[in-house]
């Protein structure tokens, strides 16, 4: 599987002769498995037609700094949000420019100061445009700031002169930008994450469940295994592909999931307890369908089910154990009371009550909660939120 399967690249489009292969480039990163929308500048709509790369993407191209057919005219938040990855090819010399000094006076520069993804640059530009110290040196401020300089290589210019300076070819680019997704930083560690509901039996036809989707326990597992991690995704029902590379446990109830999580800790370095486990379960499951009756009201006798994270997190050898709470009021204060309780290394807490970042939506804004301290990490996709998770996950195991 690629790494650029179901990932939501942004390509920026600026102005220069290499805007043309912008448009092999779209097809390039969708044989890959991504999927691409566009930011053209006025300049590059002078090289190559926005109709043309609509028609390649099979997305809208996006021209304008506040549109107002994008959600509250902030088009420029919406897709900041959207991208797993920024990528800008071309990206002229004037581009580069304006990027150093933290301009937002056209549609694409203010994605990039409003994204937390990442973002990288394909130049373009004549070689000695590519050779000028002011250009070398604003690349190297944005090194600085982990932007990343895709090429570019060398060769006859559109000019006529020869050298470095021209744009990467496109099946190169795609390949590199693939590659942004592959990090080592859990290389050879053994990760178990838990997703999704469970689902609780009343009788073989009703369950007591919740709306988890599961896309934060996925997206957390695709992470992981980019990340150069063995990844165990434990996972309830949900209506997701798992992600290839990892090994998968399917299960219907908290006592199932129970189950798995204690059995594959004889080699976890790193336990992820994401998935949405019902608290309680009924006390006795009907064998047949619970028929109505003349009475208006019916009771269930409750039981408790088994704490799964508290036991991972007093298992011996003990891995490093990452808690989920979805609240609806007063998150913080819920999530390090949960952290202390169950003697937790880290709680990961969010509002499911917000519009847009509850369960069964793509995006997600949290509070990680460390012992002593806390960060909070604004919102956008939950592929992108799982990988910036990971990484800071890793920092801490590693330490």
């Amino acid at each position: 599987m690629s790494s650029l399967t179901n990932k939501q690249i942004l390509l920026g489009v600026t102005g220069g002769i290499a805007a043309y292969k912008s448009a092999e480039l779209i097809r390039r990163l969708q044989d890959q498995g991504a999927n691409v929308r566009v930011i053209m500048t006025a300049a590059a709509q002078e090289f190559i037609t926005p109709l043309t790369l609509q028609a390649l993407s099979g997305n809208p191209v996006h021209t304008t700094l506040l549109d107002p057919e994008a959600e509250a005219g902030m088009g420029h938040i919406e897709l900041a949000r959207w991208a797993d990855l920024l990528l800008v090819a071309p990206a002229s010399a004037d581009f580069i420019a304006r990027l150093v000094t933290g301009k937002g006076d056209d549609l694409l520069t203010t994605v990039c100061l409003a994204t937390a993804a990442p973002i990288c640059l394909a130049p373009a530009m004549n070689q000695g445009m590519w050779h000028s110290p002011a250009t070398q040196d604003n690349l190297a401020r944005l090194s600085q700031r982990k932007i990343v300089c895709l090429g570019p290589a060398e060769g006859s210019q559109a000019c006529g002169d020869v050298g470095p300076g021209r744009m990467l070819e496109p099946t190169e680019l795609a390949d590199l930008t693939a590659r942004q997704f592959v990090r080592g930083e859990l290389s050879g560690k053994s990760v178990v994450i838990t997703a999704g509901p469970t689902r609780e039996a009343i009788d073989p036809v009703r369950y007591i469940s919740n709306h988890s989707s599961g896309k934060m326990g996925y997206a957390l597992a695709q992470a992981a295994i980019e990340a150069g991690a063995r990844v165990t995704l434990i996972s309830g029902p949900t209506n997701l592909a798992p992600p290839e590379r990892c090994h998968y446990i399917g299960v219907e109830s908290a006592q199932d999931m129970y189950d798995a999580s204690m059995q594959a800790l004889s080699d976890c370095d790193l336990f992820i307890a994401a998935a949405a486990v019902a608290d309680y379960r009924p006390a006795n499951a009907a064998e047949q369908k619970i028929k109505k009756t003349g009475q208006d009201t019916m009771t269930i006798e409750m039981v408790k089910n088994p704490d799964i994270v508290t036991a991972v997190a007093a298992h011996q050898p003990r891995p490093m154990t990452v808690g989920f709470a979805a609240e609806t009021q007063d998150v913080v204060s819920y999530a390090r009371g949960k952290l202390e309780r169950k003697n937790l290394d880290v709680v990961i807490a969010n509002d499911v009550s917000q519009a847009g970042i509850g369960f069964n939506s793509d995006d997600n804004a949290v509070t990680i909660v460390w012992p002593g301290s806390e960060e909070t990490l604004s919102q956008r996709s939950k592929s992108q939120l799982a990988r910036e998770l990971i990484e800071r996950l890793a920092e801490k195991l590693n330490a």
